[in-house]
Protein backbone atom coordinates (compact mmCIF):
# COMPACT_ATOMS: atom_id res chain seq x y z
CA UNK A 1 0.00 0.00 0.00
CA UNK A 2 1.37 3.24 -0.90
CA UNK A 3 2.24 5.51 2.20
CA UNK A 4 0.19 8.41 3.13
CA UNK A 5 1.55 11.99 3.36
CA UNK A 6 0.69 14.13 5.72
CA UNK A 7 1.88 17.33 6.01
CA UNK A 8 4.05 18.06 9.40
CA UNK A 9 2.05 21.53 10.24
CA UNK A 10 -0.81 22.43 7.88
CA UNK A 11 -0.86 26.09 9.14
CA UNK A 12 3.16 26.28 9.72
CA UNK A 13 3.43 24.60 6.05
CA UNK A 14 1.61 27.26 4.42
CA UNK A 15 3.21 30.38 5.98
CA UNK A 16 6.66 28.76 5.37
CA UNK A 17 5.84 28.42 1.51
CA UNK A 18 4.73 32.55 1.84
CA UNK A 19 7.20 34.37 -0.14
CA UNK A 20 7.71 36.73 2.21
CA UNK A 21 9.24 34.20 4.51
CA UNK A 22 10.16 31.34 2.73
CA UNK A 23 13.68 32.79 1.99
CA UNK A 24 14.59 32.16 6.28
CA UNK A 25 14.64 29.01 4.64
CA UNK A 26 16.80 29.54 1.87
CA UNK A 27 14.06 28.02 -0.35
CA UNK A 28 12.15 29.48 -3.53
CA UNK A 29 8.22 31.03 -2.46
CA UNK A 30 6.65 27.98 -4.09
CA UNK A 31 9.28 25.18 -1.88
CA UNK A 32 7.20 22.28 -0.99
CA UNK A 33 6.27 22.26 2.97
CA UNK A 34 7.79 19.42 5.34
CA UNK A 35 5.81 16.04 5.10
CA UNK A 36 5.69 13.24 7.44
CA UNK A 37 5.59 9.99 6.25
CA UNK A 38 4.36 7.14 8.60
CA UNK A 39 3.60 3.26 7.64
CA UNK A 40 6.56 2.63 6.39
CA UNK A 41 8.73 -0.86 6.23
CA UNK A 42 12.01 -1.95 5.41
CA UNK A 43 12.07 -5.82 4.23
CA UNK A 44 14.99 -7.17 6.51
CA UNK A 45 16.93 -9.90 5.67
CA UNK A 46 18.61 -10.32 8.96
CA UNK A 47 15.71 -9.92 11.30
CA UNK A 48 13.64 -12.00 8.96
CA UNK A 49 10.72 -9.63 9.25
CA UNK A 50 9.86 -6.23 8.08
CA UNK A 51 10.90 -3.28 10.40
CA UNK A 52 8.55 -0.31 10.40
CA UNK A 53 9.65 3.51 10.40
CA UNK A 54 8.81 7.15 10.17
CA UNK A 55 10.20 9.73 8.61
CA UNK A 56 10.52 13.90 8.17
CA UNK A 57 10.97 15.25 4.72
CA UNK A 58 12.16 18.92 5.69
CA UNK A 59 10.57 21.69 3.79
CA UNK A 60 12.14 22.24 0.29
CA UNK A 61 12.43 18.27 -0.18
CA UNK A 62 9.50 17.45 -2.63
CA UNK A 63 10.11 20.27 -4.68
CA UNK A 64 13.66 20.22 -5.18
CA UNK A 65 16.62 17.83 -5.79
CA UNK A 66 18.83 19.25 -3.33
CA UNK A 67 20.03 16.43 -0.96
CA UNK A 68 19.98 16.95 3.08
CA UNK A 69 21.74 14.83 6.00
CA UNK A 70 20.06 13.20 8.35
CA UNK A 71 19.65 11.94 11.70
CA UNK A 72 18.22 8.55 13.37
CA UNK A 73 15.28 9.23 16.11
CA UNK A 74 15.55 6.32 18.18
CA UNK A 75 12.39 5.89 20.82
CA UNK A 76 12.44 4.53 24.31
CA UNK A 77 11.15 1.20 25.64
CA UNK A 78 7.95 0.14 24.83
CA UNK A 79 7.18 3.01 22.38
CA UNK A 80 7.48 2.84 18.84
CA UNK A 81 8.08 4.56 15.30
CA UNK A 82 5.33 6.95 15.82
CA UNK A 83 6.56 8.11 19.01
CA UNK A 84 8.54 11.12 18.74
CA UNK A 85 5.84 12.66 16.29
CA UNK A 86 2.74 11.54 18.44
CA UNK A 87 4.08 12.25 21.99
CA UNK A 88 7.73 13.84 21.04
CA UNK A 89 6.02 16.53 18.42
CA UNK A 90 9.41 16.35 17.01
CA UNK A 91 8.21 17.94 13.43
CA UNK A 92 6.58 20.43 14.69
CA UNK A 93 10.08 21.61 16.33
CA UNK A 94 11.98 20.67 13.46
CA UNK A 95 9.84 22.98 11.63
CA UNK A 96 10.18 25.99 14.29
CA UNK A 97 13.75 25.21 14.39
CA UNK A 98 14.62 25.28 10.63
CA UNK A 99 12.26 28.55 9.76
CA UNK A 100 14.52 30.00 12.73
CA UNK A 101 17.74 28.53 10.93
CA UNK A 102 18.29 27.34 14.38
CA UNK A 103 18.97 23.55 13.01
CA UNK A 104 19.74 23.09 9.10
CA UNK A 105 17.16 20.92 6.94
CA UNK A 106 17.20 17.49 7.55
CA UNK A 107 15.65 14.35 7.40
CA UNK A 108 15.01 12.63 10.63
CA UNK A 109 14.33 8.72 10.33
CA UNK A 110 12.46 7.00 13.35
CA UNK A 111 12.88 3.00 13.04
CA UNK A 112 10.73 1.00 15.67
CA UNK A 113 13.41 -0.59 17.73
CA UNK A 114 10.63 -2.66 19.47
CA UNK A 115 12.33 -3.72 23.12
CA UNK A 116 15.49 -4.97 21.50
CA UNK A 117 17.98 -1.84 23.27
CA UNK A 118 19.08 -1.32 19.24
CA UNK A 119 21.97 -3.82 20.09
CA UNK A 120 22.36 -7.41 18.91
CA UNK A 121 20.85 -10.00 21.66
CA UNK A 122 23.42 -12.18 23.52
CA UNK A 123 22.02 -15.60 21.51
CA UNK A 124 22.16 -13.67 17.80
CA UNK A 125 18.44 -14.58 17.54
CA UNK A 126 17.79 -10.74 17.50
CA UNK A 127 20.60 -8.86 15.12
CA UNK A 128 18.90 -5.67 16.13
CA UNK A 129 22.16 -3.65 15.86
CA UNK A 130 23.67 -5.52 12.23
CA UNK A 131 19.94 -4.73 10.56
CA UNK A 132 20.65 -1.07 11.59
CA UNK A 133 23.39 -0.47 10.30
CA UNK A 134 23.81 -3.00 7.50
CA UNK A 135 20.60 -2.52 5.78
CA UNK A 136 18.46 0.71 7.08
CA UNK A 137 21.41 2.98 6.84
CA UNK A 138 22.01 1.76 2.98
CA UNK A 139 18.48 1.70 2.09
CA UNK A 140 17.55 4.90 3.47
CA UNK A 141 20.72 6.47 1.64
CA UNK A 142 19.34 4.58 -1.54
CA UNK A 143 15.46 5.97 -0.47
CA UNK A 144 15.87 8.90 0.01
CA UNK A 145 18.27 11.92 -0.96
CA UNK A 146 20.40 12.11 1.83
CA UNK A 147 24.65 12.89 2.08
CA UNK A 148 25.59 9.37 2.11
CA UNK A 149 28.36 10.34 4.30
CA UNK A 150 29.52 10.01 8.34
CA UNK A 151 29.64 13.68 8.41
CA UNK A 152 26.11 14.55 7.32
CA UNK A 153 24.66 11.43 9.68
CA UNK A 154 23.45 11.76 13.27
CA UNK A 155 22.15 9.90 15.79
CA UNK A 156 20.05 10.63 18.95
CA UNK A 157 17.39 8.99 21.43
CA UNK A 158 15.89 8.68 24.77
CA UNK A 159 15.62 6.49 27.78
CA UNK A 160 16.44 3.16 25.61
CA UNK A 161 17.19 5.29 22.53
CA UNK A 162 19.26 7.67 24.01
CA UNK A 163 21.61 3.93 25.15
CA UNK A 164 21.64 2.93 21.56
CA UNK A 165 22.48 6.31 20.63
CA UNK A 166 25.44 6.18 22.62
CA UNK A 167 26.20 2.54 21.56
CA UNK A 168 26.00 3.35 18.04
CA UNK A 169 28.23 6.57 17.95
CA UNK A 170 30.71 5.18 20.13
CA UNK A 171 31.09 1.45 18.20
CA UNK A 172 30.25 3.14 15.09
CA UNK A 173 31.99 6.35 14.45
CA UNK A 174 32.36 5.53 10.75
CA UNK A 175 28.86 5.60 10.34
CA UNK A 176 27.98 9.05 12.72
CA UNK A 177 29.69 12.00 13.63
CA UNK A 178 27.59 12.85 16.27
CA UNK A 179 25.38 11.60 18.86
CA UNK A 180 21.96 13.40 21.18
CA UNK A 181 21.45 10.92 24.07
CA UNK A 182 18.37 12.27 26.31
CA UNK A 183 18.21 10.43 29.59
CA UNK A 184 19.97 7.62 28.43
CA UNK A 185 19.32 4.07 30.27
CA UNK A 186 23.63 3.98 30.99
CA UNK A 187 23.43 1.40 33.70
CA UNK A 188 27.02 1.55 36.24
CA UNK A 189 28.16 -2.23 37.20
CA UNK A 190 26.24 -1.20 40.80
CA UNK A 191 23.12 -0.85 39.24
CA UNK A 192 22.76 -3.98 37.40
CA UNK A 193 24.04 -6.54 40.40
CA UNK A 194 21.39 -4.78 42.41
CA UNK A 195 18.38 -4.54 39.76
CA UNK A 196 15.18 -6.92 41.22
CA UNK A 197 15.70 -10.50 39.85
CA UNK A 198 12.12 -10.01 37.88
CA UNK A 199 13.01 -6.42 36.60
CA UNK A 200 16.54 -8.34 35.16
CA UNK A 201 14.88 -11.24 33.87
CA UNK A 202 12.48 -9.76 31.93
CA UNK A 203 14.45 -6.17 30.88
CA UNK A 204 17.98 -6.95 30.17
CA UNK A 205 19.13 -10.61 31.34
CA UNK A 206 17.81 -11.64 27.56
CA UNK A 207 19.74 -9.23 26.07
CA UNK A 208 23.05 -9.84 27.75
CA UNK A 209 22.64 -13.88 27.94
CA UNK A 210 22.18 -13.93 31.84
CA UNK A 211 18.44 -14.77 32.50
CA UNK A 212 18.28 -15.85 35.70
CA UNK A 213 21.89 -14.95 36.83
CA UNK A 214 22.24 -13.33 40.08
CA UNK A 215 25.00 -10.85 41.07
CA UNK A 216 28.21 -10.72 39.02
CA UNK A 217 27.65 -13.57 36.92
CA UNK A 218 24.85 -10.42 35.04
CA UNK A 219 28.13 -8.96 33.97
CA UNK A 220 28.69 -10.93 31.13
CA UNK A 221 30.69 -10.08 27.87
CA UNK A 222 28.04 -9.11 25.87
CA UNK A 223 27.17 -6.28 28.63
CA UNK A 224 30.54 -5.23 28.19
CA UNK A 225 30.91 -4.79 24.81
CA UNK A 226 27.51 -2.54 24.88
CA UNK A 227 27.61 -0.59 28.08
CA UNK A 228 27.97 2.72 27.01
CA UNK A 229 30.56 2.93 30.43
CA UNK A 230 32.60 -0.01 29.88
CA UNK A 231 33.01 1.30 25.92
CA UNK A 232 33.91 4.81 27.21
CA UNK A 233 36.61 3.51 29.45
CA UNK A 234 37.97 1.02 26.90
CA UNK A 235 37.90 2.03 23.58
CA UNK A 236 41.06 4.48 22.26
CA UNK A 237 40.85 8.26 22.77
CA UNK A 238 41.52 8.80 18.79
CA UNK A 239 38.36 6.36 18.33
CA UNK A 240 36.39 8.19 21.00
CA UNK A 241 37.07 11.76 19.46
CA UNK A 242 35.92 10.80 15.91
CA UNK A 243 32.55 11.70 17.30
CA UNK A 244 30.56 14.63 19.09
CA UNK A 245 28.46 14.01 21.82
CA UNK A 246 25.53 15.49 23.56
CA UNK A 247 24.16 13.96 27.16
CA UNK A 248 21.23 15.39 28.82
CA UNK A 249 19.19 14.05 31.81
CA UNK A 250 16.66 15.72 34.44
CA UNK A 251 17.68 16.47 37.80
CA UNK A 252 14.96 14.03 38.67
CA UNK A 253 15.62 11.51 36.24
CA UNK A 254 15.83 7.90 37.81
CA UNK A 255 19.00 7.40 35.06
CA UNK A 256 21.07 10.43 36.40
CA UNK A 257 23.58 8.84 38.50
CA UNK A 258 24.83 6.72 34.68
CA UNK A 259 24.36 9.77 32.99
CA UNK A 260 26.73 12.04 35.57
CA UNK A 261 29.06 8.57 35.85
CA UNK A 262 29.61 9.04 31.88
CA UNK A 263 29.84 12.20 31.71
CA UNK A 264 33.00 11.98 34.66
CA UNK A 265 34.10 9.25 32.66
CA UNK A 266 34.59 11.25 29.58
CA UNK A 267 35.86 14.07 31.52
CA UNK A 268 38.82 12.38 32.91
CA UNK A 269 39.80 11.18 29.57
CA UNK A 270 39.66 14.77 28.21
CA UNK A 271 36.73 13.72 25.49
CA UNK A 272 34.80 16.53 24.47
CA UNK A 273 30.95 16.42 25.26
CA UNK A 274 28.54 18.81 26.24
CA UNK A 275 26.58 17.48 29.12
CA UNK A 276 23.49 19.05 30.63
CA UNK A 277 21.24 18.72 33.60
CA UNK A 278 17.37 20.51 33.13
CA UNK A 279 15.30 20.49 35.68
CA UNK A 280 12.87 17.52 35.32
CA UNK A 281 12.37 13.55 35.40
CA UNK A 282 12.03 11.07 32.77
CA UNK A 283 9.11 12.40 31.11
CA UNK A 284 7.78 13.55 27.24
CA UNK A 285 8.11 17.00 28.71
CA UNK A 286 11.18 16.77 29.20
CA UNK A 287 12.39 15.37 26.21
CA UNK A 288 10.17 17.53 23.78
CA UNK A 289 11.60 20.81 25.85
CA UNK A 290 14.76 19.54 24.46
CA UNK A 291 14.81 17.92 20.93
CA UNK A 292 15.78 21.27 19.25
CA UNK A 293 19.12 21.50 21.43
CA UNK A 294 20.07 18.12 20.29
CA UNK A 295 19.41 18.96 16.88
CA UNK A 296 20.95 21.60 16.76
CA UNK A 297 24.27 20.21 18.58
CA UNK A 298 24.29 17.67 15.66
CA UNK A 299 23.43 20.17 12.93
CA UNK A 300 26.37 22.52 13.96
CA UNK A 301 28.53 19.72 11.97
CA UNK A 302 26.21 19.84 8.90
CA UNK A 303 27.29 23.20 8.14
CA UNK A 304 30.47 24.34 6.73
Amino acid sequence: MKPSRIPAVLLLAAILTAPALAPRLGLAADAAPAQVLEGLKLSSAVLGRDVAYAVYLPPGYESSTQRFPVVYLLHGYTDNESGWIQFGEVQLAADRAIADREIPPMIIVMPDGGVTFYINDAAGRVRYEDMFTQELIPFIDRTYRTRPDRRFRGVAGLSMGGWGTLVYALRHPDLFSAGAAFSAAVWSDEDILGMKQKNWDDLLGPLFGAVGKAGRDRLTARFRETSPLDLARSLPEDSLKQVRYYIDCGDDDFLIGGNCALHLLLTDRKIPHEFRVRDGGHAWAYWRSGIVEGLKFIGQGFRR
